[in-house]
């Protein structure tokens, strides 16, 4: 399965489900598609359920509230393809022929950064609640971490054995590198809203890196 659209691969997940009623399933695929074209905080439960074509009472009598439908649409998506679609991304990024940290490095940037340009809606929706709704940050983020973390870990023990990289601890690189790269990535797309990051400032980030990780002799 491919995840690069984001908002179609969410909706075929909510229409696998066999813990939810068909019209449950029609809430969730109504919600996706509204959060996407208007953000959470601009839909709703009124529109959701015109859309879904279900009396407004049966969302409330399902999920209580607009909150718990964000968190029908987010927490089964991404704790069941979050996996898949790391394991995917890295597949991509680092295939055999890669010689150097800075290549996997620029490979995942550039990778990301088009799969952000794809689906900024829908992940604007959700890394703004991810941001500012602290039990969805508790559940959620620990999760989306640890599934990158692992990958990454594993990224930086291969180039160090090719003492391509400082000794500095890995796990010290793994978390600066996610600071860092998320920051970058989603303060590009959700905090200022761009439509697009220039390449320059991609190469200057990539430098930024290398130069604090690089051993001195390559």
């Amino acid at each position: 399965m491919t995840y690069n659209n984001l908002l179609d691969s969410m909706i075929a997940e909510a229409k696998r489900s066999k813990k939810q009623t068909e019209k449950q399933q029609k809430i969730i695929e109504a919600a996706i598609q509204l959060f996407a074209e208007k953000g959470y905080a601009n839909t709703s439960t009124n529109e959701i359920a015109k859309q879904a074509g279900v009396a407004e009472g049966l969302i409330f009598k399902h999920y209580g509230t607009k909150e718990n439908v964000l968190r029908s649409v987010i927490l089964p998506f991404f704790k069941s393809s979050l996996p898949g679609m790391a394991e995917e991304v890295f597949a991509e990024v680092l295939p055999a022929e890669t010689t150097t940290f800075e290549e996997f490095l620029r490979a995942f940037l550039y990778n990301r950064i088009q799969f952000f340009s794809e689906n900024k809606q829908i992940l604007q929706v959700v890394m703004k609640e991810i941001i500012y709704n602290e039990s969805l940050k508790k559940e959620l983020l620990p999760y989306l971490a640890n599934e990158i973390r692992y990958r990454f870990r594993k990224a930086i023990e291969t180039f160090k054995t090719k003492q391509e990289l400082k000794n500095i601890p890995t796990d010290d690189v793994v978390n600066i590198l996610l600071s860092v790269l998320g920051g970058f990535i989603i303060s590009r797309f959700v905090i200022v809203d761009v439509d697009r990051i220039h390449e320059y400032e991609v190469e200057q980030l990539i430098q930024f890196i290398m130069d604090g990780i690089r051993q001195n002799d390559h």
